[in-house]
């Protein structure tokens, strides 16, 4: 089996409710994205009890701080094993080298990616918070690449903006791409959505999809599903 790119996004408050979810999956088909709610309710271990269950954990508690923060957080996120991490690409390029150079050169390294613009954000949004002048698909090519440029391993964006980062970064640069639903399904609370299929066509590296399969009656019957779908369509990329 290839490297599972679907990433569950475990968005729960709680951690049983996490654990009920991730013991009705396989690792051999995801990873898990732990976020900040699930996080700050049930901190480290409940990253080591998912990870001792086999999965990749996707540690998304976007760091944006002074320098020297971001370094000790992204140190503590190493000792403690996560698969991947990121921080905020707006903190700027300071910010960005202590990240990277905080992380260990050998052994289990993080890897670590920037988020570019929040999925759930349009160009109104920027406006008010002071970008203005320049469209969002810029915004996020900005971003992206001053992430590249300081030696991180990829961005989180939009699967919207995946085929132009993709043409401009190579295969190599990881595009991690939240707001996946299915066809017809509802978008919720973001603004910049595809489906699976159309993702991973434009070259998203990894799908973080949420609600198509954590409230699915069958999780891991949606996610096989969705794992086939995609096999099954265009080849995967990056």
């Amino acid at each position: 089996m290839t490297e599972p790119r679907i990433i569950v996004a475990c968005d729960f408050p709680t951690a049983a409710q996490a654990l009920a979810l991730v013991d009705r999956l396989d690792p051999a088909r995801c990873r898990v994205k732990i976020g900040k709610e699930l996080f700050t309710a049930a901190g480290p271990e409940l990253v080591r009890a998912v990870q001792s269950r086999g999965f990749g954990v996707f540690l998304d508690l976007k760091f944006h701080d002074i320098p020297n923060t971001v370094a000790g957080a992204c140190a503590a996120a190493a000792e403690l094993g996560v698969w991947m991490v990121n921080v905020h690409a707006a903190g700027g390029r300071r910010m960005l080298q202590a990240a990277r150079a905080a992380l260990p050169e050998h052994g289990q390294r993080p890897r670590l990616i920037a988020v570019t613009v929040l999925t759930s954000m349009s160009e109104p949004d920027l406006v008010q918070i002071g970008v203005t002048g320049v469209s969002l698909a810029d915004q996020v090519l900005k971003l992206a690449g001053l992430a590249a440029a300081e030696g991180l391993d990829g961005v989180v964006c939009s699967a919207r903006e995946v085929a132009m980062l993709r043409r401009q970064f190579g295969a190599d640069f990881l595009l991690v791409t939240p707001g996946i639903r299915a066809p017809g399904q509802a978008a919720d609370d973001q603004r910049r959505t595809a489906t699976p299929a159309e993702a991973m066509r434009d070259g998203s590296s990894y799908l973080v999809i949420g609600r198509p399969i954590t409230q699915a009656q069958d999780p891991l019957q949606a996610l096989t599903a969705i794992a086939s779908d995609l096999a099954s369509s265009q080849p995967i990329r990056g």
